[in-house]
Order: C-alpha cells, then sequence, then structure tokens
C-alpha cells in the first residue's frame, strides 16, 4: 500500500514541522520573558494546559480495569446468611453496639462498597487537599482503599491506615491493592477497629471515611478527633443509619462544618 506510506510520512512531517515550530515559539518567548521567573511560569503554562488528558492512578492500567472488575464481582455477591435474616432484625443490629459483630461476620461475603461516585470523590477530595494520612474504618474488599491509595500516589506519597476485623475480607482486600500496585501505601490492621485505630495514629490526619458498622461512628470518630488537623474532611457513608454521628458533627458548637452529600454520604469538615 504505496499510498498509505506516503499519507503516513506526510503525517509525520507535518507533524514535525508542528513541533518544531511550537518549540521555536516557546523559546522565543521564554528568551524574551522579563527574567527567568517569568521565563519558567511561561513554559510552565505551555505545557500544563496543552495536556489533553492527564494520566492519573486512577485513570490508568492496572487500576482502572481492577476497579471496573471488582465492582461488577461486588454487584454479583450474595449473601444466605443475610437473606435468612429479616429486616426488622437487621436494622436492630445494624443499630446495635454490642452485637455489630456479629451482624458483619454474618456479612462476610458480601462487598458493601462505596458508589463509584463516592469513590471518586473521595480521589477528588484526598488530592485537592494533598492529603497524607488517611484513617479508614471499615476495609471490607478494599474498593474505598484503591481509590485513596490511588490519590496517595499521585499526590507523591502517604500513609493510609485502614481497618477490617473479617480476615477473609483483609486477605482479598491484601490481594487487590497488590494487584492495583499500590500496596505500599495501605496498612489493614485487622481487628475490632475500636482497639485497632485506638494506638499508633498519625500525628495528623488530613482525610477519614468512615465506612463500617455505622453504630460506631461516634465512637470512631471520637478516637482519631485529636489528631485531626484543621480543614480535615471526614466522609461518612451510609450515615444516616447513625442519628447520633450525624447530631455530632451537624451541632453548631461541634467543631465541624458538615452536610449530606448526594443520598448516601456526610461530608464534614473539622474547623477547630
Amino acid at each position: 500500500m504505496a499510498w498509505r506510506r506516503s499519507a503516513e510520512r506526510a503525517c509525520l512531517g507535518f507533524l514535525r514541522e508542528e513541533m518544531e515550530a511550537l518549540g521555536r515559539s516557546v523559546m522565543s518567548r521564554i528568551r524574551n520573558a522579563n527574567g527567568k521567573r517569568e521565563g519558567f511560569f511561561i513554559l510552565f503554562r505551555i505545557c500544563f494546559f496543552t495536556r489533553k488528558n492527564p494520566v492519573t492512578t486512577l485513570t490508568s492500567p492496572p487500576l482502572a480495569p481492577l476497579l471496573d472488575r471488582l465492582f461488577l464481582q461486588a454487584a454479583a455477591a450474595t449473601s444466605p446468611a443475610i437473606a435468612s435474616i429479616s429486616r426488622e432484625e437487621r436494622e436492630r443490629l445494624m443499630h446495635s453496639k454490642t452485637e455489630y459483630l456479629d451482624l458483619y461476620g454474618r456479612m462476610k461475603d458480601l462487598w458493601l462498597p462505596v458508589s463509584r461516585e463516592t469513590g471518586v470523590l473521595l480521589y477528588q477530595l484526598a488530592r485537592s487537599m494533598n492529603a497524607r494520612n488517611i484513617v479508614e474504618f471499615g476495609t471490607s474488599f478494599g474498593l474505598s482503599t484503591l481509590y485513596m491509595a490511588a490519590a496517595l500516589r499521585d499526590n507523591g506519597g502517604g500513609r493510609l491506615i485502614s481497618s477490617e476485623f473479617e480476615p477473609s475480607k483483609i486477605a482479598k482486600a491484601r490481594e487487590h491493592l497488590t494487584e492495583g500496585g499500590v500496596s505500599d501505601l495501605v496498612e489493614i490492621r485487622e481487628g475490632d477497629a475500636l482497639k485497632t485505630l485506638a494506638v499508633d495514629l498519625p500525628q495528623t490526619i488530613d482525610l477519614v471515611l468512615l465506612d463500617g458498622a455505622k453504630a460506631l461512628y461516634p465512637d470512631i470518630l471520637a478516637l482519631v478527633e485529636s489528631r485531626l488537623r484543621p480543614g480535615a474532611l471526614i466522609v461518612a457513608d451510609n450515615a444516616d443509619h447513625s442519628p447520633e454521628y450525624l447530631a455530632r458533627v451537624r451541632a453548631s458548637d461541634g467543631g465541624y462544618l458538615s452536610v449530606p452529600f448526594a443520598a448516601d454520604v456526610e461530608l464534614s469538615m473539622r474547623v477547630g
């Protein structure tokens, strides 16, 4: 196909000429700039604004296709143990501060992930505040963990401490983190979060995700509260199941600014 080769050469020649012209234009503008500082910012603006599709850890392999696959698996998961519990009994257990381990033990086959939209929100929040230290209550199979770890990677590094009491979920979450290439940023602590998150936390915490037993949201907040820096954010998934928590973060004198975000998320900022 001689015509195709000719076309390819013509396109390559055109692109080469365009790139050379762009290079000459950039260098001319830098040389004519008033001082090195202005020249630097001209170069920065050109480089930044000509990136049409910036690559992020979240939107590129291996993480992007991994998340697609995991959400499909999560949607297909079933739990006969939960199906046998009446709705009333499930609600009672969900609001109990003493029987939550029994409930979530029965739900060990369910993934209980955040939504895709909440996952993207977590990534955006962590990136925009340049988070370095993140705490997560409720690892499950690690989908939300992947979103936040991706943000840490793109922020240049950090530490994510997550807590999960179900051993089988921890094993799968660690597999997923390794497959996603972010396991070096995450520490999963096995056991009851009232114990695992009571020790060895960072001096300052930038972002907290609450996505475990809803009745424990106020207790987990109390554990991390003294480490929250001013401006730290707390994302509570399905917070409507924890009225005590909502009353705490929405109180006018509680030290937080808090708003419901979408249908199932409460977003709070530490102000004191």
